[in-house]
């Protein structure tokens, strides 16, 4: 009887179990026989300070059969309905990204081009985010649900939202969940190598351990103990256009009786941006700024003059944005901050664990010996692709008026990357449309102009001459276009009216 094959997950959180959730379900599906491990040390401590995901991550619950209402319980997690992107097109404007798309659920003329209500709301000179159910549920800090009148909880709509969270909590919840994971508690302090493919045969545990594998994940954060520590794999930098390159973690508690945020604050500073990100009970901050333009004690203290507050620093987090040219090397494949990191703008790392994990699960995931080095290539090009995708989506927020410090003339004039510049040049001709981003991720959800509209509007990077010039073409659409934003706005209005507040609604369930 053959030996199943041993997948070696190293680092556990959420990166850590989502890849272990996935590979087992992936191989369940296909009939692979494998033994699955995950190397955790609880030694190692988790700096918690506040996660944002994309809807991915609720398509990935539901995929699991995974309640909804017990994540929300057991983690101390929040709603996530979008952005508020505070003092980025210039200091005392304020525009939202709500993350849900009423194209998904309007039934169009056939024929009608893709992103026709966005074309539409830039043409009158109206909000595209107007015409979203999220967008007065986000102004009024709702929750996605109502009570029916027998008591129950419904959602509002069909749009998947996302949730805020402390990743520590939700690292333990994914692994109370697993179900035939060897669970070693261990740390590696180094690995065999087979000496003709150079690939990792084992891991070095403490207490002279060692722990054999035929296929390894790295899941271990900023440190990428294994694909770089010990493979040497090369890293792409993204330092020039994505300069902020330090962040000042800190938690502030939710006040009693305030109003709690069903968003992430994205608030622009004057050498970077300022998170904050609910959960239950307290918010998880920061300030990622530039070290060229400010240093940690000046960060602190802009801090605490724009919050009238002092703060408790939790640490100095340095980092390198960028990623992996190649995220698979040999028989070791990076997920999460061991793979890329950008800044957390636009919650791309755990989005990207996801979709990474899925696509190796769908399309890549077989035996060890039978992976090839084309496998790898096909992997690798799809993955950097993702990633320079998120950067280019990231990079273009910085496409601002502000000039009001060195940091953002800096920004502004000589670090957009020529892709940014390349896309909005593209749309100054012809209006975003989702046929201008090729899917290679096999279906799974990527930056489309879902996610673009609301920034491109919000920074005012959009030309109302050239959407009214394109909706004119077509008079019945136009007429169709307005009469359908109109119903969505008056529907979404009332429906707001009917959702239960955020923070009384998380009480809900823990009461429940």
């Amino acid at each position: 009887m053959a030996t199943p094959a041993h997948f070696v997950i190293v680092g556990g959180g959420t990166a850590g179990w989502i890849a272990a959730f996935i590979i087992q379900d992936e191989a369940r599906r296909q009939n692979l026989d494998i033994r699955l491990s995950v190397v955790e040390s609880s030694k190692i401590p988790t700096v918690g300070v506040g996660e944002a995901t994309t809807a991915a991550f609720r398509v990935l619950l539901k995929h699991f059969g995974i309640d909804e209402f017990e994540f929300l319980r057991k983690t101390d997690a929040s709603f996530k309905l979008g952005i508020r992107h505070q003092d980025w097109r210039r200091p005392g404007y304020t525009y939202y990204g709500p993350i849900d798309d009423p194209h998904q659920v309007v039934r169009a003329p056939a024929g009608t081009p893709s992103d026709y209500l966005n074309v539409y709301a830039v043409a009158a000179g109206r909000p595209v985010q107007e015409m979203h159910l999220f967008q007065p549920l986000l102004e009024a800090k709702k929750a996605p649900y109502a009570r029916k009148v027998d008591g129950s909880l419904i959602p509002l709509g069909p749009f998947h939202h996302a949730y805020h969270f402390d990743q520590a909590l939700v690292g333990r919840f994914f692994a109370s969940k697993s179900k035939g994971v060897e669970k070693v508690d261990a740390t590696v302090s180094g690995i065999e190598r087979d000496p003709e493919t150079g690939n990792i045969t084992a891991l070095v545990l403490d207490e002279n351990r060692r722990l054999a594998g035929d296929f390894f994940i790295d899941a271990t954060g900023f440190r990428k103990q294994l694909i770089v520590k010990e493979l040497n794999a090369a890293w792409k930098s993204y330092a020039h256009e994505l300069p902020v390159n330090r962040a000042l973690p800190f938690w502030l508690d939710a006040k009693p009786g305030e109003k709690l945020a069903n968003y992430t604050l994205a608030w622009a500073q004057s050498a970077g941006w300022m998170w904050q990100i609910p959960t239950r009970t307290r918010y998880g901050c920061g300030y990622v700024y530039s070290d060229e333009f400010t240093t940690p004690d000046e960060a602190k203290a802009e801090v605490e003059r724009v919050l009238g507050q002092p703060i408790e620093v939790r640490s100095d987090i340095r980092f390198q944005i960028g990623r992996l040219e190649n995220a698979w090397v040999g028989n070791c494949l990076a997920v999460g901050l061991s793979s890329s990191f950008l800044e957390p703008l636009e919650s791309t790392s755990i989005h990207g664990t996801i979709v990474q994990m899925m696509l190796f699960g769908q399309q890549f995931l077989k035996s060890p010996q039978d992976m090839t080095a084309r496998d790898r290539g096909d992997y690798n090009a799809r993955v950097g692709q993702q990633v320079d995708d998120f950067r280019t989506f990231v990079n273009t927020h910085y496409v601002t008026e502000r000039d009001d410090t060195p940091f953002w003339r800096e920004v502004r004039a000589n670090r957009i990357h020529p892709e940014a510049r390349q896309r909005l040049a593209r749309w100054q001709i012809e209006m975003p449309r989702r046929e201008h981003f090729p899917n290679y991720l096999g279906g799974l959800p990527h930056i489309e102009t879902q996610l673009y509209y609301p920034v491109l509007d919000g920074l005012g990077l959009l030309d109302q001459a050239l959407a009214r010039r394109e909706m004119e073409r077509d008079p019945k659409l136009r007429r169709f276009a307005q009469e359908t934003f109109n119903a969505l706005v008056k529907e979404y209005r009332a429906a707001s009216a009917l959702a239960l507040d955020h923070a009384e609604f998380l009480q809900l369930l823990q009461d429940a």
